[in-house]
């Protein structure tokens, strides 16, 4: 008889963003002997999880849909499979998942809980109302920031549902700059060997003001003109952000790779990791960034602020003067001893309040307060 704790993850897609990253990398750390990991997911396309989540011993499925309204089509589906599987508690991951495993808790009565990732400022105003209406349907809601859980309480004041904090966390064995050189990439992207870099991991959304970020390149530019410029990642804006790029005529010194799944090797050539987000739930390519000792500027947005302390972790400005970063780039790429300063003590600080390890202890003990 299986005796460990079957756990199932509902998730809109097994892409490459933050909370979707998050799930084969808990699945490294958690007690294998204790839980039994499945993973549903909906649109096919976004798949790049998937592998890493099989090898790791999690059972994928997907409920294939092509929209928000026939994810939620898919909860006679998703019952099916809890009853068949049974799964003894499901923990869902942003709001559409999350609204359709509140449906299936109520039939199934199996316990539900939600993750957070997001300011509820960062949905569309309808996913927004719907998240918050079906809230009270959850056992527990976890935020990943205190900046998450603050806005859950003001925009949903009178939630009977309990709200904890557990802050992301990044595996800091595997993100370790120690086994990486800088030359295949370089080499891919015909950079010099000696022409400082500076990058970002994104997707492609209106948050990461990346239109923002290529303008801040052009300026920074016009100090460092031997400097390179890499964004790695896709979504949605991905045209936009091209034919920015064409304007800017920047296009040999934005780099733009598209989606990878394995970072680590960017993250390695990175003299500068710089962020111009307008909001944030607690960036997981932060904490990866820290953790592989990029020294990172960035704006304050959401969980950013809580994460890097102005000027013992990294620099930080307000969200609404991101041209600050421009001198605070222009200042770090010549003091190669303040760079080294700032990634040495980001990797301490990601290894001391947010590792994988603290994050998945948290999560194990809510898993087990349910049987």
């Amino acid at each position: 008889m299986n005796s460990r704790i079957r756990v199932l993850h509902i998730i809109k897609s097994l892409g490459r963003g933050g909370a979707e990253m998050l799930l084969p990398e808990t699945l490294k750390v958690h007690h294998e002997d204790q839980f039994d990991f499945h993973y549903a997911y909906f649109l096919p396309w976004k798949n790049q999880m998937v592998d890493s989540i099989q090898q790791n011993g999690g059972k994928v499925i997907c409920f294939d849909a092509k929209d928000n309204i026939q994810l939620i089509m898919k909860v006679r589906a998703v019952t099916r499979y809890v009853r068949e599987n049974n799964i003894q508690l499901i923990h869902a991951h942003l709001p559409w998942a999350g609204i359709l495993a509140r449906l299936v808790g109520r039939i199934t009565k199996v316990p539900i809980i939600y993750t957070e990732h997001n300011k509820q400022e960062r949905y569309h105003f309808a996913t927004r109302k719907m998240n918050l209406l079906t809230m009270d349907l959850l056992q527990e809601v976890i935020a990943v920031s205190d900046d998450v859980a603050v806005s859950i309480r003001k925009h949903k004041p009178k939630l009977d549902t309990p709200v904890r904090v557990i802050l992301n966390g990044v595996n800091t064995d595997h993100f370790s700059k120690a086994s990486f050189v800088d030359q295949q990439i370089r080499e891919s992207l015909n950079i010099p060997s000696d022409a400082p870099i500076i990058g970002t991991i994104a997707v492609f959304r209106f948050q990461k003001r990346l239109d923002v970020w290529m303008e801040l390149a052009a300026r920074i530019l016009e100090t460092l003109p031997n400097a390179h410029f890499i964004i790695v990642g896709d979504g949605p804006l991905k045209a936009e952000l091209i034919k920015k790029r064409e304007t800017l005529a920047l296009a040999d010194r934005i780099h733009m790779p598209g989606l990878e799944t394995e970072v680590r090797p960017y993250f390695a050539v990175f003299d500068l990791y710089m962020m111009t987000s307008v909001f944030e739930g607690l960036p997981i390519a932060l904490l990866e960034a820290m953790s592989m000792q990029c020294p990172v500027i960035s704006t304050g947005a959401g969980g950013i602020a809580e994460v890097i302390r102005h000027e013992t972790d990294g620099l930080l400005c307000p969200v609404d003067e991101p041209e600050q970063l421009i001198k605070y780039a222009i200042s770090l790429m010549n003091d190669e001893g303040l760079r080294k300063k700032y990634g040495d003590q980001g990797r301490r600080r990601v290894m001391e309040c947010f590792s994988m390890e603290k994050m998945v202890e948290e999560l194990e003990a809510v898993y087990r307060s349910y049987q």
